[in-house]
């Protein structure tokens, strides 16, 4: 069975350029911009803490680290969330897969 793609406001159409149906959607789509971001700030914390603690401030790779942890649950549940959305519009389950 094959799958029309989704043409609806908010759901891009990837076939023409990929045979992913998928393909790019983080980027494509706006709403998942905030967990990325969330994601790098938490990627910059990482180094940010460790700097800290080498540093030999205790207080700051602390305060550091649980900025970072906060921000890399955030992040990863807004673009998991996301994605379910797509996948609830395209009526699939989370571990069904459309391609391969």
């Amino acid at each position: 069975m094959t799958r029309q793609p989704q043409t609806e406001p908010g759901f891009p159409d990837h076939s023409a350029g990929s045979s992913r149906p998928h393909a790019g959607e983080s980027i494509v789509d706006g709403r998942n911009m905030p967990g990325l971001i969330l994601v790098g700030i938490a990627v910059i914390g990482v180094a940010a803490t460790l700097s800290a603690a080498a540093a030999g401030s205790l207080g700051l790779a602390i305060v550091g680290g649980l900025i970072t942890v906060i921000c890399l649950l955030a992040g990863t549940a807004w673009v998991l969330g996301e994605h379910l959305r797509v996948k609830h519009h395209e009526g699939l389950g989370f571990h069904d897969h459309t391609a391969h």
